[in-house]
């Protein structure tokens, strides 16, 4: 009797060996990984609950201390991307019926908003047009109108290229209406000057594939102590299990009890991140950052282009650089692709089409890939027909470094 021939759907898949391409990640974010850290990536893999694991998170929060500028007890790595982090500190610190005052200046401050609600918060908003920064005025008058019980803002709106200058002076308004602070500090940890203790913020949560040059994975949070009070006050469980951090607490706190399998080969990528901002100085890396995001934009205005944040509130990791008239922004994001092997990024929400995102963070902060970069934009533009000067470009961005 012939037998039945197989399914499609039951043969097994033929799959190739992994060979992704190499690109030079210019975009915002990931950003390049140091070679150290793809290292640290390919030891061996011990348990979660092992004793050397267990050194292994007393330095990664200790180090992150050190990167966030901040002696909370509460800092942690999140299991999972800077979204993941965003949630925990949203989710739990907002409770039902609370009120979170939220900005309309970026994407992510309407992520937070999302995030709100679904934890139960009443959300409300201080306006800000796409592009500026938050008016501490503004901000003033919306504590004063609505009372909120959070206040969140984003300290480098990734979605527009402005960093939130006057810090002090939201939290300061904040708190004299007893409301927490939770910062969006994504594209800011370990590239942008951000001083958690000292500019009085309560929550602020990162991503690791940002300024930190890490794959993401396992990503960074900082309470207050005021904040895990409010965390561990509550009358009614987050939504979230995985993300309650009153249960974090006993995994990360000094009881080290299981709740959920760390992911361990991105808590030893995440050390080894933070070592390499530890060795260079946590100064140091943020003026490294100014100092060749600064070449880069040289470089784009030498050539003709326009950046979209004035220069008082220029946020150098993250470089929103306007679109020429006539240009195809996506077609430009293509071309430097597939021509190149280089990365950057349109614009998202109101700026969609408006402006290419180009990262200068981390790892990939170096004179070679901001030279490569002009060069590379400069010269799809041209072929293009935009109206820009790649010879110039080049030319300032040399001059500049």
């Amino acid at each position: 009797m012939a037998q039945t021939p197989l399914n499609e759907s039951a043969r097994a898949p033929s799959v190739g060996e992994l060979t992704p391409p190499d690109r030079t990640l210019m975009g915002p974010g990931p950003s390049d990984v140091n070679p150290r850290v793809l290292r640290a990536m390919s030891t061996p893999l011990v348990g979660h609950l092992d004793p050397s694991f267990v050194e292994i998170m007393d330095e990664v929060q200790e180090l992150l201390r050190y990167t966030f500028r901040t002696d909370n007890q509460w800092t942690i790595p999140i299991s999972g991307t800077g979204s993941a982090a965003m949630e925990a500190a949203i989710g739990n610190v907002v409770e039902p019926g609370d009120t979170m005052l939220v900005p309309t200046n970026g994407y992510f401050g309407g992520r937070m908003a999302s995030m709100a609600r679904r934890a139960g918060g009443e959300v409300v908003e201080v306006d800000a047009p796409w592009g500026k920064p938050l008016d501490p005025d503004d901000v003033a008058d919306a504590l004063a109108e609505h009372d909120p019980d959070v206040f969140g803002f984003v300290h480098a709106e990734t979605s527009t290229g402005v960093v939130q200058p006057d810090v002090p002076e939201l939290t300061a308004a904040a708190h004299d209406h007893d409301a927490l602070v939770i910062a969006d500090t994504v594209t800011s940890l370990g590239g942008v000057e951000l001083r958690v203790d000292e500019w009085d913020i309560d929550v602020a949560y990162s991503g690791p594939q940002k300024c930190l040059s890490c794959p993401p994975g396992a990503s960074p949070l900082t309470l207050s102590d005021e904040a895990m009070d409010k965390v561990l006050a509550r009358d009614e469980e987050p939504r979230s299990w995985y993300l309650d951090l009153s249960l974090l607490e006993g995994y990360w706190g000094d009881e080290r009890s299981y709740h959920h399998t760390a992911p361990v080969t991105n808590v030893y990528a995440l050390r080894e991140a933070l070592r390499l901002v530890a060795e260079e100085g946590i100064e140091e890396r943020w003026a490294r950052h100014e100092r060749l995001a600064g070449t880069l934009k040289a470089g784009v205005e030498g050539m003709g282009l326009e950046m979209n944040a004035p220069d008082e509130y220029w946020l150098p990791s993250l470089n929103a650089v306007r679109v020429p008239d006539g240009i195809d922004d996506g077609a430009v994001c293509d071309a430097l692709l597939e021509q190149y092997d280089l990365e950057i990024a349109s614009g998202l929400g109101d700026l969609d089409g408006e402006i290419f995102r180009i990262g200068c963070m981390g790892h990939s902060a170096r004179p070679e890939n901001v030279i490569y970069v002009v060069t590379a934009l400069g010269d799809v533009l041209e072929s293009m027909g935009a109206d820009v000067d790649p010879g110039a470009g080049v030319s300032a961005t040399r001059d500049a470094l």
